[in-house]
């Protein structure tokens, strides 16, 4: 085969590609040419590449000799074939399809039928004896080419062929005779003349060439660009295009098309799963357009291809070593593939589908902490609903994703947008989604249609999303224009009336159902053993999948953590030890009086009566928390925020001292004139932290000696305190080593009045960038650093996290100018950096110092991926989120063994 003049191939035939080639063919055309080299019936056709698609989008051409690659692929195809394409007499007709590396269900382009003209229809009704299948094909190749290809508003095709069914008098396309499909095309082209200016094009290499770019242009598609924001695909991929010889599922009843899974999708269970549909073409199975059967009628229909299929399907599960996701066609009862992928599917099923082959001995258990991830975990975490409470059902549909959704109905798409950015939830319904629902789906808390199964495109989305949904609930008689849908037994639900989906068994129930925990929070909580009757094959596939995960992690999990319960849950939840009490939430409530007796007190006396009487209700609290995590270290930050967040708000006191007059009290005044004289610009810069410590006497004393004595008393009860003292906000190498010497006097004098010394690191908390920029000799005195990533991203970005999350953020994702939020996912380039650094430098100086984060990214699943890199000790969360980072910090450990990207 020739190459372009570059000298760089930029065509592949099937027979020339692999599965591991997906960079450069996308994964359609690397798994149709994976098919074809194990000898499946793949219909013949090639592969334009990635990179031909990049140079199109940078350049606004093809690239030089592209053309001649084409032509050559080309004519080896119709010699395969024995046909040439568009040939009036015997035309070859190809779909072009779309098919990047990374699967994006119905996000861009495909057209079928390629190579249909006024001639070549009538050669193609000669040759396959049956003329209204020639006219149905080339009315889907006028109907897509238009939408697709001149982008023509779909919507007056569909105007057009339901007005060809009412004038006859039917509902269905397949009532629709030749006849009638032969003046549905000539109305179809006449829309093509009056949209655009001019005729269909006849000339098949026309139609190819043009479809070919449209399919380039797709990539960069509203859609498509919104999934890859969403699903955090990279945008500078591109995508390949898949010229393939068409088969036809259109052809009569012992014809059809469809969708095949080798395991459930949504549940991960073992069997036949699928829709099959006769007399139609792919498209029909995943719009949803008609209802399908299900995959094991296929059987009754036409056993020998069924068996078939299910041979097929074994050898593609064996070979993938995963659930593969299947479409096929039947062509007058010959059997063809026509596409092949690891399937997306819910979470539940990943974790029961990835311990399912390793019983099968298919994979290892490396490679099943492989297959799943935190985000995953999470979902199962959700809630879900209490159906043993009194609830109203309406009606049942396909469990397309699982989860439990409660929202306002919505009928529109952009309509769930604006209400979802007011702050409401809803729930999109629709009779079948498409590509252009993207953005409704991402706002809706779940999706429920009337038609399409778990093939369908709402299906396929939003389990890829996570979202709840419902699918093919045909009970509902759904008018988007109108806004409702009426019940069978007359009930009709308008838009903002509240409604329930349980995408687990399909149900939907009219109002708001409530919810109970999850049997996987139950079961890390240890209310639920992993080998109890009650136990699930969910339960000990998580059970499993978590054991080997921290077998295999380095990184140390521990949690956020400001009391006894939260700790205590933390424990259960398996933290290894808490990397964040934050003690200024001890300040709060009932105590908040005494922090302002400190704050308003005018002499020595009074500030120290105050420190006393708060000094045993911190100890107190450092009780509780050290017993719950009895044996494991616990990192106490020193009081952080400025003082006057203690305070009453400077605009209401002023008010309610104006309206009380000459009634207003001392008290009042007096705070009036401690918030005026603390009030800041901004005080996220002001005093705060280690500043606060050295500047008010006392405070920071009181609270390491309330830890001591915590401490103390715990160890000579038998007990093993492991407390560590955490200095924040510190710049400056001369505050740590002030800062470090009045803790250490302060824990000797405890240590010497209770006869016990209890061992305690003095770190400090990064998250100033100057403080990781000096890292080196802030180590020499700080025994452990704890990234505060969440301050430490607000001062390298510049960003005022309160007020720039709402009012930018979301056009700064629009523009591309960040993926995801960097409150979210940590910045490797700009905050990861100063990571990386402070991280070397601090080694440098002290090679055992301990090395955390305590920020919001210790749970996020891809910074756990980057802390690790760095070489981090461990990261801390929230207790809710310590198993996701445990099952991330395992997936770390394990990461470049060659998993599966799905």
């Amino acid at each position: 085969m020739s190459t372009s003049s570059s000298g760089t191939k930029l065509v592949y035939d099937f027979t020339e590609g692999n599965k591991d080639l997906k960079d450069l063919l996308g994964g359609k055309g690397a798994n149709l040419a994976e098919m074809t080299n194990l000898g499946l019936p793949v219909p013949p056709g090639f592969i334009i590449t990635t990179e031909a698609c990049r140079h199109y989008l940078a350049q606004g051409s093809t690239p030089a000799g592209l053309d001649d690659e084409i032509n050559a692929h080309l004519i080896e195809l119709e010699q395969k074939m024995g046909r040439k394409l568009g040939d009036p007499a015997d035309p070859l007709l190809v779909s072009v399809r779309s098919g990047a590396k990374f699967s994006m269900p119905g996000m861009m382009e495909t057209v079928l039928n390629i190579g249909l003209s006024d001639e070549s229809v009538q050669g193609l009704a000669k040759q396959a004896g049956n003329e209204r299948f020639a006219w149905d094909s080339y009315r889907r190749l006028i109907q897509m080419f238009g939408k697709t290809v001149l982008d023509i508003d779909g919507e007056h095709f569909e105007h057009a062929i339901d007005a060809a069914k009412k004038a006859k008098g039917v509902k269905n396309d397949l009532d629709l005779d030749a006849q009638d499909l032969q003046g549905l095309v000539e109305t179809y082209k006449g829309i093509v003349r009056e949209q655009t200016g001019n005729n269909f094009p006849q000339d098949p290499r026309t139609q190819m060439d043009l479809a070919i770019k449209a399919v380039f242009n797709s990539w960069n598609a509203d859609r498509a660009i919104l999934y890859r924001r969403q699903e955090r695909i990279p945008a500078d991929l591109g995508t390949a295009v898949n010229v393939v010889a068409m088969v036809f599922g259109n052809l009569g009843m012992d014809s059809g098309t469809g969708v095949a899974f080798t395991r459930d999708p949504g549940t991960g269970a073992q069997g036949v799963y699928g829709d099959y549909l006769q007399n139609a073409q792919g498209e029909d199975v995943v719009a949803g357009i008609r209802n399908t059967v299900p995959l094991q009628d296929l059987e009754q229909i036409n056993k020998a291809v069924y068996d078939e299929l299910m041979g097929i399907m074994q050898t593609l599960e064996n070979h993938y070593r995963d659930l593969c996701d299947i479409e096929f066609t039947v062509e007058r009862g010959k059997l063809w593939m026509l596409q092949t992928r690891v399937g997306k599917r819910t979470a539940a099923a990943a974790f029961r589908i990835a311990m399912q082959l390793v019983d099968q001995g298919l994979i290892d258990e490396d490679e099943a902490v492989r297959r799943v991830s935190g985000d995953e975990l999470a979902r199962l975490m959700f809630p879900r609903f209490d159906t043993s409470a009194s609830v109203t059902k309406i009606a049942t549909g396909v469990s397309a994703s699982p989860g439990a959704a409660v929202g306002k109905a919505v009928f529109d798409s952009a309509r769930a947008v604006e209400l979802a950015g007011q702050g409401e939830k809803v729930i999109l319904v629709r009779r079948e989604t498409n590509p252009d629902d993207l953005h409704g789906m991402i706002a809706a808390q779940g999706i429920l249609t009337s038609r399409g199964g778990k093939t369908s495109h709402a299906a396929v989305v939003a389990r890829g999303m996570g979202k709840t949904c419902v699918c093919g609930a045909d009970e509902l008689d759904v008018d988007t224009k109108a806004g409702k849908f009426t019940t069978q037994d007359g009930r009709t639900i308008s838009e903002g009336d509240v409604i329930s989906i349980d995408g687990t068994s399909g149900i939907v129930y009219a109002g708001e159902v409530p919810v109970v925990s999850s049997a996987v929070v139950r079961y890390f909580e240890g209310e639920l053993h992993p080998h109890s009757d009650e136990a699930d094959d969910l339960i000990r596939a998580v059970h499993s999948i978590m054991h080997h995960a921290d077998q295999k992690r380095r990184l140390g999990v521990f949690a956020n953590a400001d009391t006894g319960p939260d700790c205590a849950r933390a424990r259960r939840f398996g933290a290894g030890g808490v990397g964040l009490v934050r003690t200024e939430h001890m300040f709060l409530g009932e105590r908040r009086q005494l922090v302002e007796n400190l704050i308003l007190a005018e002499n020595e006396q009074g500030r120290q009566a105050a420190l006393d009487a708060l000094e045993p209700l911190q100890r107190g609290d450092f009780v509780e928390i050290l017993e719950a995590m009895d044996g494991l270290p616990v990192t106490i930050r020193l009081i952080d925020p400025p003082l006057h967040e203690f305070l009453p708000d400077l605009t209401e006191l002023t008010v309610k001292i104006a309206l009380a007059g000459d009634q207003a009290t001392e008290k009042d005044k007096q705070l009036l004139g401690a918030v005026r004289r603390l009030h800041e610009q901004n005080p996220m810069l002001g005093l705060r932290g280690v500043r606060l410590a050295l500047v008010i006497p006392g405070l920071a004393q009181m609270q390491v000696r309330a830890i001591a004595h915590a401490a103390a008393q715990l160890k000579q009860a038998g007990k093993d305190p492991r407390p560590e003292v955490m200095i924040p906000l510190t710049a400056t190498v001369q505050e740590m080593e002030i800062s470090r010497e009045q803790v250490a006097e302060v824990l000797s004098s405890v240590w010497a009045e209770t006869g016990t010394e209890v061992h305690t690191l003095i770190g400090t908390m990064i998250e100033v960038p100057r403080a990781a920029l000096n890292a080196g000799p802030i180590a020499a005195s700080a025994e452990f650093f704890s990234f505060g990533t969440n301050d430490l991203t607000q001062m390298t970005w510049g960003f005022s996290r309160d007020d720039v999350e709402g009012a930018f953020f979301s056009k700064y994702i629009e523009l591309g100018i960040f993926g995801v939020s960097p409150f979210e996912t940590i910045d490797r380039d700009g905050v990861g950096r100063l990571v990386d650094i402070a991280v070397r430098e601090g080694k440098e100086v002290r090679p055992d110092i301990e090395l955390g984060v305590c920020g919001e990214h210790g749970g996020d699943p891809d910074s756990v991926h980057f802390f690790h890199e760095v070489g981090l000790n461990y990261v801390s969360c929230s207790p809710f989120r310590v198993p996701i980072a445990r099952l991330e910090a395992g997936r770390a450990a394990l990461a470049g063994g060659g998993s599966q990207t799905r």
